[in-house]
């Protein structure tokens, strides 16, 4: 038995103007759409429920195609501190979190932004001495590129003025005061084996939290990287196990494996796309470089506001053909990490060595920082380009320095890459940003920050339409992970994934649309959200 979903706008998404009155579903899949009373006559005796959309606007379901869906719980669980406006409000907040961990507990904060403050003054780890010397204390930046601890942390780590900082990280210190608690990529690892492994417990709550949050967003799955942290690779797959597959907590996952862990993975018996239609492998995550926030974004040229650096290559150019090299021996697509123009002209490099010769295709994640000649280079290969359109609401405009205007041509250049024929998906990057995709549309649409109150505009020239920034969440992420044939458009055969909001966000004003609430959530023909 069946349903019929009818009531409301209903965008197929097969192209621009395509819309249908209903739709019939049985089990998890459409069977068919057309006109209701048409739909009515054919299935007449198979419809067991009628779901009225009361006049919402349907969509195929939202998936955000680059999220880290345990971080995301875990910002939702512990110390926020992504919205705070100054250095003295993220210390006063770690100060009152610190009152209710016991003696020795690591205090851990997520998600500050310096670019934020109203002054960017850097804390010190002296300053964090005064929370607490008996508790350690990590603060991560938004980006997770970069994180600030205090002297415990630094002293459980093993980290002093000696110690060799390893390729691809960190570890600040300046002539006055020695080491400053500030700690960028590969250094950042040291930090984290001193960490005490969080309990299987903790990381199902975690996960919990994120897919509800996500249900009220009306996301009904993600492309997710986790395996390779919270005590490594086993552990953390089970909790997808758990909480999606025997609490039955429906989510459509396809997980990134990274290249630390993917042995683990082969040696599970598992390959590309293995897995059921809630939890499957994807490619091979690797990260070539580090975040603009930090300047460890990997530039062909000098930091315009620090031309001291240029970034920071994680891996050499030999290095990383042979991680790509790794992956092919695996019959897996790579999906890299790279932000900066040059980080992004040595994946092409590896890539071009070693292309990829079985089913997939690979992806560039984030590519902010392009040029001309990488484009070119791009559009003959099989990839997609992974982006987060929120990240201009946050990195505009201090970004402009940080590159330098005379070079800002080729970035964050969404509409070039579409008119060029790169296929895109739309992520968010949570916990780094918030995951509601609106926002994302917003900042695709309008090119400015939502909370911006002058209104500017960045590169008004590459704005999207709002049907090609909604494609980004939906065909564009389906594309990625090679289910263009079963997801991201409403269509007979496809599965019945659904985002239903309460305004129609092609009509109404811009400005508008993160305002326009979720009405529904659907996945696999059933509701996991419907707003009260």
């Amino acid at each position: 038995m069946g349903k019929l979903w009818y009531g409301g706008t209903i965008y197929t998404l097969e192209n621009e103007e395509s819309t249908v009155e209903a739709i019939f579903t049985e089990g998890d899949r459409i069977v068919l759409t057309g006109e209701k009373m048409q739909l009515e006559e054919i299935f007449s005796e198979r419809i067991s429920e009628w779901v009225d959309l009361k006049g919402g606007t349907m969509f195929p379901g939202f998936v955000d195609s680059h999220i880290h869906l345990i971080g995301h719980g875990e910002s939702i669980i512990r110390l926020d501190l992504s919205k705070m406006k100054s250095k003295e409000e993220v210390l006063a907040a770690v100060k009152d979190y610190s009152k209710h961990s016991h003696k020795g507990e690591w205090i851990i904060g997520e998600g500050w932004n310096e670019n934020l403050w109203c002054r960017t003054e850097m804390i010190h780890r002296k300053e964090l001495d005064e929370i607490s010397v008996e508790n350690p204390i990590m603060l991560k930046r938004i980006c997770r590129h970069a994180m600030l601890v205090n002297t415990k942390a630094l002293e459980l780590a093993g980290i002093s003025e000696e110690t060799i900082c390893p390729p691809g990280g960190v570890i600040e210190k300046d002539r006055e005061t020695g080491l400053t608690g500030i700690l960028k990529d590969t250094a950042q690892d040291i930090i984290h084996a001193a960490i005490p492994v969080v309990s299987e417990e903790y990381l199902q709550k975690a996960m919990r939290a994120a897919i509800k949050d996500l249900y009220q967003l009306g996301i009904t799955g993600v492309h997710t990287e986790d395996l390779n942290y919270y005590g490594g690779f086993h552990r953390t797959y089970k909790t997808f196990k758990k909480v999606i597959e025997e609490e039955g907590l429906s989510f459509r996952t396809h997980l990134l494996v990274h290249n630390g862990v993917v042995d683990d993975m082969v040696h599970e018996d598992a390959s590309f796309l293995s897995g059921n239609d809630f939890i499957e492998f994807g490619a091979m995550k690797i990260f070539a470089d580090g975040a603009l926030g930090g300047r460890t974004a990997l530039l062909s040229h000098p930091y315009n506001d620090a031309p001291e650096t240029n970034g920071v290559a994680l891996y050499n150019q030999e290095e990383l053909n042979g991680l790509v090299a790794k992956a092919r021996s695996y019959n897996l697509p790579v999906a890299v990490h790279a932000i900066g123009d040059l980080a992004f002209e040595y994946v092409l490099n590896a890539i071009e060595a070693h292309p990829l010769a079985g089913i997939g295709r690979d992806r560039l994640i984030h590519a902010q920082i392009l040029r001309q000649d990488l484009i070119a280079r791009a559009k003959k290969l099989p990839v997609i380009l992974d982006i987060q359109p929120v990240f201009l609401a946050s990195d505009f405009p201090w970004v402009i320095d940080r590159i330098g205007s005379s070079k800002m041509d080729y970035c964050y250049a969404w509409k070039t890459l579409i008119n060029e024929g790169l296929h895109c998906a739309g992520g968010s990057d949570a916990p780094i940003e918030l995951p509601n995709p609106l926002l994302g549309i917003h900042a695709a649409v309008t090119r400015m920050d939502w909370n911006d109150p002058k209104g500017i505009i960045y590169g008004k020239e590459q704005a999207l339409s709002v049907y090609n920034a909604v494609c980004l969440f939906t065909k564009g992420s389906a594309y990625a992970a090679c289910h263009e044939q079963d997801r991201g458009i409403i269509k007979k055969g496809y599965l019945a994934d659904f985002t239903v909001l309460e305004r129609n966000i092609f009509s109404v004003p811009s400005s508008e649309i993160p305002e326009v609430p979720v009405q529904m959530t659907v996945i696999g023909g059933e509701i996991v959200f419907e707003k009260e």
